[in-house]
């Protein structure tokens, strides 16, 4: 019933939920041994995998359009597309642009990975982007997310990016500079400082071309980063001239 292309650290979490209730069926270029993947799981072609009531996409954003692109004649009227990038207007209009009329498009942005959710999906969030689905249909989706314990937050695609340019890229661009500076363990810390390496370690875990990509394709995430960085030069020039 529902396919998953990309079997990555999150498709493989994505994976090992869905096949609780459903029949999975998982595309992935990756060279793994199957036999020691859950027995819930099929893997098969990508056309098997297109084939299904339910697409998800689980890729980098930054190979979605390749994607779309390839998998647009393969899949069945009325099939229902999903993609789980973290950003979301540029992979809507991809989507809307490159799959035919009949098929359904639901954007979402699971805010969970492999690591906080490894053991539940209990209080996580998950942003919800009706592009192209009956309401019935959306619904039905909603509530069994909710059914395993998700927050379900309805969202646009603009609202969704301004947000996550800011809860998202920017703490991942703070983590970053924080394991660039070498923020190690110290033993005279803080509560304050344990805080800051907390959102390093929050980051640590994830591709650069993850990081790269939520800057590269948020249109908000620049504006953002730079007004970010504006306010350290502002602090710190305030500090330069107390010390002059």
């Amino acid at each position: 019933m529902i396919g998953i292309i990309g079997y990555g650290r999150f498709g493989r979490l994505m994976a090992g939920y869905l096949a609780t209730d459903f029949p999975v069926v998982v595309s992935t270029r990756s060279a793994l041994d199957t036999a020691s993947e859950p027995a819930s799981i099929t893997f098969a072609s990508l056309q098997d995998a297109c084939r299904q009531d339910i697409v998800v996409l689980s890729v980098p954003i930054s190979a979605l359009q390749g994607v779309l692109r390839h998998i647009a004649p393969l899949l069945k009227r009325d099939a229902l597309v999903v993609d789980v990038s973290s950003v979301k207007m540029l992979p809507v209009g991809w989507m809307t642009s490159a799959l035919p009329g009949s098929v359904a498009i639901l954007a979402t942005h699971p805010m969970f990975g492999p690591d906080s959710a490894a053991d539940s999906l209990e209080n996580h969030k998950i942003v919800l982007c009706p592009v192209r689905i009956g309401r019935q249909r959306f619904k039905k989706i909603a509530d069994w997310l909710s059914s395993k314990g998700l927050v379900v937050i309805e969202a646009t695609p603009e609202e969704h990016d301004r947000q996550i340019a800011v809860s998202l890229a920017l703490t991942h661009f703070i983590g970053r500079s924080l394991a660039e500076f070498g923020a190690d363990d110290l033993p005279i810390d803080t509560e304050g400082y344990k805080r800051l390496r907390h959102i390093l370690g929050v980051v640590e875990n994830d591709t650069w071309q993850l990081f790269r990509d939520m800057h590269t394709y948020n249109p908000h995430a620049g504006d953002i980063r730079a007004a970010f960085m504006a306010a350290v030069e502002k602090i710190d020039g305030r500090l330069t001239s107390v010390a002059d």
